[in-house]
């Protein structure tokens, strides 16, 4: 089953402005990813995201009006509009104001090509279980080191095609 044109055609005509990203949601594109989502969020923020269904769109959609195919990973969906939302997410908390601290998105997974250190909260012992005591001690450098580490540490561990890339970009940050 594919989408026809005609309906896709009249409200991409509709809606599209002269900013506007038309973004089709298919297996076919380019992997999404975070550097994506900024890439994204820093164009102006107007997208428009098609959402094939079964087969997708027919094809003469994506030859006259599409300007990105997105894929956000090598599964197959029934449709498009679960991964749209995914898309959306990402994007929207990268527009500022979006989330009320600028800071929020800037030390997290991928934001420098490696997973995020573990985090933690009160309280500092939880059924035997203590917050690690770096992280108590107020010493902002230390602190970041340690972090660091184990963000090291996550992503050798959990992600070695992440591990890969940055081992490749930083040959001497292998073991801080």
């Amino acid at each position: 089953m594919l989408l026809k044109p005609e309906p896709i055609f009249a409200a991409v005509e509709e809606l599209r402005r002269r900013e506007t990203r038309v973004v089709l949601m298919t297996p076919q594109g380019r992997t999404f990813n975070q550097s994506l989502a900024a890439e994204l969020a820093a164009s102006g923020g107007h997208l428009i995201i098609l959402c094939g269904h079964y087969e997708g769109v027919d094809h003469r959609v994506v030859e006259e009006l599409v300007d990105m195919e997105l894929s956000i990973g090598d599964y197959i969906l029934t449709n498009g509009a679960i991964a749209s939302v995914v898309v959306i997410d990402a994007v929207a908390r990268l527009i500022p104001g979006v989330l009320g601290d600028e800071r929020s998105s800037v030390e997290e997974s991928f934001s420098n090509g490696l997973l995020e250190a573990p985090a933690y909260t009160k309280p500092n012992v939880f059924r035997g279980l203590a917050v690690p005591e770096i992280l108590l001690g107020g010493n902002h450098p230390a602190i970041e080191k340690w972090k660091h580490g184990k963000s090291l540490e996550r992503t050798r561990l959990n992600r070695p095609d992440l591990w890969r890339k940055w081992l490749e970009s930083h040959p001497g940050d292998a073991t801080e």
